[in-house]
């Protein structure tokens, strides 16, 4: 069986399966300490990756090439190892249902190339269950091997913040699990080369699985509660942002902030939970509720944005409209479950036509996932509204004055979702401002 002590001699190797935004960290810091190899099954990303080149930009370009790591896109290569960790996305498909098929198809991979002896860590985002139900019994299909006897199993979810340089993978503690305490403790012996904020060791597999998913699901009802605050304090006349600068002044208040509410975290761990709870005879009413408010909000905006319009003296079908911002927050280029998306949707059924910018996503994947193009700023020019969706540091330093200038006209109209400027800055250029 695989060892701490195996490890840090080079005789054992570790794979990380998944080099996206979880694993490539991972494997650059475990890199430092073992014998590590990074798989993937993007031929085109493991170029990259040995060019040096991130496009994740969560490493940086030196930290990539002095890192040690056999990248791969040959799964044979994953039996070069004996600790395997898998770090596959878990996304839920058009209908809101987890869509385990990443996962099921890693370890249909991992099942066919382990070696007896093996401990298989998941750190992916699941539903309190699915190692052992589901992953475990293709490992076993396609190995031959049994859990416990042949192999072992650990999770040890992820809680990675992309664009968040602060909260790095060392500086975030670490909930480790395993099918026995023997393998909790190796894995916690493992990670605690790599993290430096520590490790918090939990009874079983299903508690490490609970503890992730409630992470978002808890920053999801919280950020529900404010966009729900934010459309009532709109309809009193009342500005959201002074509302929870005063009450922030309390102690134990949450400093929440109304927006939209996309990603592969927040607005997709939820439904892991509320399907495993509906599969039991559980129907979860917060969980669910603070979900259709953030799933809303998009179409709330757009409806917004075509008041602002109509107020303007507007007739609305044929106007142009610029969007500035597709990612789903700033200063990343990921624009997987962008709720930007859906205020497009919503502004086309008034016959608008939408122009969209974003420094940071690549053109391609957004059309190829979106079926629109990106333009350039230039482009812009002589809109009769933008709206601000996504807070880049790119828009900050572009500057209200030029913002507000790309509308046509003498009274421009901007829409600033996420409050990056202010009531005053509008004032300044007679412009139409609302914000969230």
């Amino acid at each position: 069986m695989v060892t701490f002590k195996s490890l840090c001699s080079g005789k054992d190797k570790i794979a990380v399966i998944g080099l996206g935004y979880v694993g490539l960290p991972l494997a650059v810091s475990m890199s430092k300490h073992f014998e590590v190899i990074g798989y993937d099954l993007k031929s085109d990303r493991i170029k990259e990756l040995e060019s040096g080149f991130d496009r994740t930009m969560e490493v940086s370009t030196k930290a990539l090439r002095d890192a040690k790591i056999l990248f791969t896109s040959k799964p044979e290569n994953l039996s070069l190892s004996r600790l395997i960790v898998v770090a596959v996305p878990t996304p839920i498909d058009g209908h809101r249902i987890p869509d385990l098929k990443p996962l099921c198809e890693a370890s249909v991979t991992v099942g066919r190339y382990m070696r007896k002896g093996s401990c298989i860590v998941f750190e992916s985002t699941v539903y309190p269950g699915a190692t052992e139900e589901v992953c475990i019994p293709i490992m076993e299909r396609e190995s031959g091997l049994k859990c416990g006897a042949d192999f072992t199993v650990g999770y040890s979810p992820e809680r990675i913040n992309p664009g968040d340089k602060a909260h790095s993978l060392e500086n975030i503690v670490k909930i480790v699990s395993g099918s026995d305490q023997d393998t909790a403790r190796f894995l916690s012996d493992v990670y605690g080369r790599v993290i430096k904020a520590g490790i918090h060791l939990v009874s079983s597999i299903k508690v490490a699985e609970a503890a992730k998913v409630i992470e978002n699901t808890q920053r999801d009802i919280n950020i529900a509660l404010v966009n729900e605050l934010a459309m009532i304090f709109h309809k009193m006349g009342i500005n959201t942002d002074e509302v929870l600068e005063a009450a922030g002044t309390k102690w134990n208040f949450l400093p929440f902030k109304p927006g939209l509410v996309g990603g592969h975290c927040i607005g997709v761990d939820p439904y892991y939970l509320t399907f495993k709870a509906e599969s039991l005879g559980y129907h979860p009413e917060m969980i669910l509720a603070g979900r259709r408010i953030n799933d809303c909000m998009g179409k709330y905006v757009a409806e917004q944005t075509v008041k602002m319009l109509v107020l303007a003296g507007k007739r609305v079908k044929g106007l142009k409209v610029a969007v500035l911002g597709v990612t789903f927050k700033e200063d990343i280029p990921d624009i997987r479950n962008s709720k930007v998306v859906d205020i497009l949707h919503e502004l086309k059924t008034y016959g608008i036509k939408v122009l969209v910018h974003d420094p940071l996503a690549d053109a391609e994947e957004v059309k190829k996932l979106y079926r629109f193009d990106l333009q350039s700023v230039e482009t812009l020019a002589g809109v009769d509204a933008v709206i601000i969706t996504v807070g880049h540091k790119f828009y900050k330093k572009l500057g209200f004055s030029r913002i507000a200038g790309l509308c046509r006209g003498k009274a421009p109209v901007v829409i600033d979702v996420k409050g990056i400027f202010s009531q005053n800055e509008a004032k300044k250029t007679n412009t139409t401002y609302w914000s969230l």
